[in-house]
C-alpha cells in the first residue's frame, strides 16, 4: 500500500482554511488539499540524495572524475523536485492561486508558485558549481528580476507594459554583458552594432513571451522547456562549449524536477509554473541561443542551428501575430500585448485531436524531430543549412492546413454561454475532457475523443503519412 506526502500532512499543526460561504474559497481550499500522488518512497529519497549532493565532498568526487554536467543536471532536478511541494504549499497559504475564469482550462484554483521552484533548482545547481563568468552573473541577476516580476504578475497581475518594459531593462542587463547576436558584420560600423543590439532584444523578448504563451496546458511549457535545454546543451557539447553546456543541463534538469506535478498521468496538474516560471526558463534559453557559437567559421549554420531548437516558439508567435492582425481582433501594439486569447497551436491542436494530453504530446514529438535536425548541422554546409529551414518551414505550415481542415464545422455552445462567446465559470467542462467532448458528435464515443472517420481522425492519418514521406525526403537529400 502506498503512502503519499499531502500538501495538508505538510500543513500539520497549521490553522485550517475555514469556509466563509463562497464557492472560489471551497476551490482554494481543495486546491491546498489535493493529492500530489508523490510516494513517499520516491520523494524522501530524492530529498536525501539532493542534500548529499549539495555536500563539498560529492561535489569534489564529480569534479574530480569529470562529470560535472551530470552534478548540474542532478542537482537542479532534485532541488525542483524536492522542492516543488512547498512551494505549492506556499501558494496556497500566501493565496497565489491560479482561479478559473472563461478563458482558462482547468476548473479549480491551483497553486502558481512552480516556477520557485525550478528557479531555484536553476540557480542553486549552478553555483554550487563555483564557476561564475561576468556573462553568467548577469544572466542570473536580469533572471532574478524577472521571477520576482513574474511571482508579483501571479499575486497581483501586473500591467502588460510595465512588464514589457522589465523585459527589455532584462534584455540590456544581458546584452551589456556581451550577450549579443553577431549576425550584421562589423565592418558596418555603427548601424551594424545597433542592428545587432535590435535583433538581440526582439529575439530574447520574443522567445521568454512565446515561452510564457506556451504556458497554457498541463506539462507543456515545462516539457517544451527540457526539450529545447536538451539540444541546446547537445549542440553546446558538441561544438565545445561546455559552459553553455552546463547552464542547458540546469535548465533541463529544474525542468523535468518539476513535471511530475505538472504533467500527472490519469490526472490534472497540482501546481503550475506561473509566469515566475515560464517567463524565466524562456529567458535563460534564449539568452543561452544568443551567446553560443554553434558552427565556428559558418555564420549561417550557426544561426540556424538555434531557430530550428527554438522553431516551434516562433513560428507560434509569428502565426497568432498574424492571425489576430488580419483578422482585426488587435488594431494597436497596445492590444496587442494585452490580448489574451486561445488561437495558440496547442489550442487549435487540441482541438483537432481531441486531447489536450495528446496536443502536448504532439508538440514534445515535433520538438523533438526539430531539435534532431539542428544536431546533424554539425558536419553540414549552408546548403544543407538552409534546406532543413524549408523543411521547418513546410513542417509547420502543413500542420496548419491539417488543422484547420480538421476542426469541427460547427461549434457547440455550451449552456451558459453568452453572446460575446465568454463562458460562464459555473459552465466550465471538467478539466481533462478533450475539446471535442463538447462537439454533438463526440457523444458517439463517450471517451471526449472524435468518433472514427471524423475530420480530427483523417488529420490525424493524413499527418501520420506525411510525417513517414518527410523521413523519407530527409533520408534521401541525406542531410
Amino acid at each position: 500500500m502506498k503512502s503519499f506526502v499531502t500538501l495538508e500532512q505538510m500543513a500539520a499543526g497549521a490553522a485550517p482554511l475555514h469556509r466563509v460561504g463562497f464557492d472560489h474559497d471551497a476551490r482554494e481550499h481543495r486546491a491546498g488539499t489535493m493529492r500530489l500522488e508523490i510516494s513517499a518512497f520516491v520523494y524522501v529519497p530524492v530529498c536525501l540524495l539532493t542534500f548529499l549532493l549539495l555536500t563539498t565532498p560529492v561535489q569534489s568526487i564529480f569534479a574530480d572524475w569529470g562529470q560535472r554536467w551530470l552534478y548540474i543536471a542532478a542537482t537542479a532536478f532534485g532541488l525542483s523536485f524536492s522542492l516543488t511541494p512547498l512551494a505549492a504549499f506556499l501558494a496556497r497559504r500566501l493565496r497565489i492561486l491560479d482561479r478559473p475564469d472563461a478563458r482558462k482550462l482547468h476548473v479549480q484554483a491551483t497553486p502558481l508558485l512552480g516556477g520557485a521552484a525550478v528557479f531555484v533548482g536553476f540557480i542553486a545547481s549552478l553555483l554550487a558549481n563555483a564557476i561564475l563568468a561576468p556573462e553568467l552573473i548577469a544572466l542570473l541577476s536580469a533572471a532574478m528580476v524577472l521571477f520576482v516580476t513574474g511571482v508579483f504578475d501571479d499575486w497581483r497581475e501586473v500591467p502588460a507594459g510595465l512588464k514589457l518594459l522589465i523585459q527589455l531593462v532584462c534584455a540590456a542587463m544581458v546584452m551589456l554583458a556581451g550577450i549579443v547576436l553577431r549576425v550584421l558584420p562589423a565592418e558596418w560600423g555603427v548601424w551594424g552594432l545597433i542592428g545587432n543590439l535590435l535583433l538581440t532584444g526582439t529575439w530574447i523578448i520574443g522567445i521568454t513571451n512565446a515561452m510564457n504563451f506556451f504556458d497554457g496546458m498541463d506539462g507543456l511549457a515545462a516539457g517544451l522547456g527540457a526539450i529545447i535545454a536538451f539540444f541546446l546543451g547537445m549542440v553546446a557539447f558538441q561544438t565545445d562549449q561546455p559552459f553553455l553546456g552546463w547552464i542547458s543541463l540546469a535548465v533541463l534538469g529544474s525542468c523535468l524536477g518539476f513535471l511530475p506535478y505538472n504533467f500527472r498521468p490519469g490526472g490534472s496538474a497540482v501546481i503550475f509554473l506561473g509566469d515566475a516560471g515560464s517567463t524565466v526558463i524562456g529567458f535563460v534559453l534564449a539568452c543561452i541561443a544568443v551567446y553560443g557559437d554553434w558552427a565556428e567559421g559558418r555564420p549561417v549554420v550557426s544561426l540556424v542551428s538555434p531557430v530550428l531548437i527554438f522553431w516551434l516558439l516562433i513560428f507560434d508567435m509569428a502565426h497568432i501575430t498574424c492571425d489576430r492582425i488580419l483578422s482585426g481582433k488587435v488594431r494597436s501594439f497596445r492590444e496587442w500585448i494585452e490580448y489574451v486569447g486561445k488561437d495558440h497551436l496547442h489550442h487549435r491542436l487540441a482541438d483537432v485531436l481531441g486531447s489536450r494530453r495528446k496536443a502536448v504530446l504532439f508538440i514534445y514529438l515535433m520538438g523533438l524531430c526539430l531539435g534532431l535536425s539542428a544536431l546533424v548541422l554539425r558536419d553540414s554546409g549552408t546548403e544543407d543549412a538552409m534546406l532543413l529551414i524549408l523543411q521547418a518551414a513546410i513542417l509547420v505550415v502543413l500542420i496548419t492546413v491539417l488543422e484547420r481542415r480538421g476542426r469541427p464545422e460547427r461549434q457547440w455552445n455550451p449552456p451558459g454561454r453568452r453572446r460575446d462567446g465568454m463562458l460562464k465559470t459555473a459552465a466550465r467542462p471538467p478539466r481533462e475532457a478533450g475539446p471535442a467532448a463538447f462537439h454533438p458528435s463526440a457523444a458517439a464515443t463517450g471517451d471526449g475523443t472524435s468518433p472514427r472517420g471524423s475530420k480530427a481522425g483523417d488529420a490525424v492519418c493524413s499527418w501520420a503519412t506525411l510525417f513517414a514521406f518527410l523521413c523519407k525526403i530527409h533520408h534521401f537529400i541525406d542531410i
